[in-house]
């Protein structure tokens, strides 16, 4: 009983719910306003490639890294992090078939921090809970649910807290932000994906990084660290991603960047297949 009442409700907040069309030629995506916690609104650009509506096609909540605000316009286009990793294959995603839900940050967190130490807060958890109900009435299959940077500290935490049909059918974590600094003047940049309770993840589990990444938040040789902690995963696979144009500078904060390896810059349409790939019960 408890489960049909979330699905009345997460229809009933989706205008589009049996029949949600694809944005016309020029529109980024729909802009979808959700009420999350305290009253604050959350955004999302719903968008797919051209060719009837987005029933049946498998969903893709996308996480931006950084602060995660993308300040989503009136078409639905981000103004800002559109150099992301994830921003940039979006329109590879649609054309593998998928519905892309694109999140901004909450209304109550927007600039350049964003988020800031909300994203391990469970409160963060059930808003993007709200976004994977929505986005999962509307197109009446999987939703994954995939994070980016800083973002991955956002998509673990509604992986290892969600459940029923506001919880992912899978998570992909890319460039996943693995070690912290503490001591600092803003303490939320010591929070990581260790601090979430990665052991309740139960979803299959894709974890990619690059061997070139010299950002000092996700150094690649973690990643052994972080599947031992999520072996609860149904399915799991970690993948090491090599090639590109590499980065000239040392091991710093400016490696993180969506331009470096952290962001595999020419290297998206590997990186989306294999993401593709994976989501549709294969490997990457």
């Amino acid at each position: 009983m408890r489960s049909l009442w979330v699905l009345l409700l997460a229809t009933a907040a989706s205008p589009f719910a049996y029949a949600a069309t694809v944005p016309p030629v020029g529109v980024c995506g729909e802009v979808v306003t959700i009420t999350t916690h305290g009253g604050s609104t959350t955004r999302y650009a719903l968008a797919a490639a051209p060719g009837g509506t987005m029933d049946k096609r498998v969903g893709l909540v996308l996480l931006a890294g950084g602060g995660g605000y993308l300040d989503l316009d009136e078409r639905g286009c981000p103004r800002a992090l559109t150099g992301n990793s994830l921003v940039r294959m979006l329109p590879l995603f649609h054309d593998a078939g998928f519905v892309t839900a694109l999140v901004d940050a909450p209304s109550d967190y927007p600039g350049d921090e964003g988020l800031a130490g909300f994203r391990s807060a469970p409160q963060h958890a059930d808003d993007l809970g709200k976004v994977i109900a929505d986005l999962r009435a509307r197109t009446h299959a999987q939703v994954w649910l995939a994070g980016t940077s800083r973002g991955t500290i956002s998509a673990a935490n509604a992986a290892a807290r969600l459940s029923g049909l506001s919880a992912p059918d899978g998570l992909v974590l890319t460039s996943a932000l693995m070690s912290g600094q503490s001591g600092g003047y803003k303490p939320w940049v010591s929070q990581t994906v260790f601090n979430l309770p990665l052991e309740a993840i139960q979803a299959p589990l894709l974890i990619v990084g690059h061997a070139a990444d010299r950002c000092i938040r996700s150094p690649p040789d973690m990643m052994g660290k972080l599947a031992a902690r999520t072996q609860g995963a149904v399915r799991r696979q970690v993948v090491t991603v090599s090639g590109g144009p590499g980065y000239p500078g040392p091991a710093s904060v400016e490696a993180c960047a969506g331009s470096a390896p952290h962001g595999y810059v020419d290297q998206e349409a590997e990186v989306a297949a294999g993401i593709a790939r994976f989501i549709r019960g294969g490997s990457y």
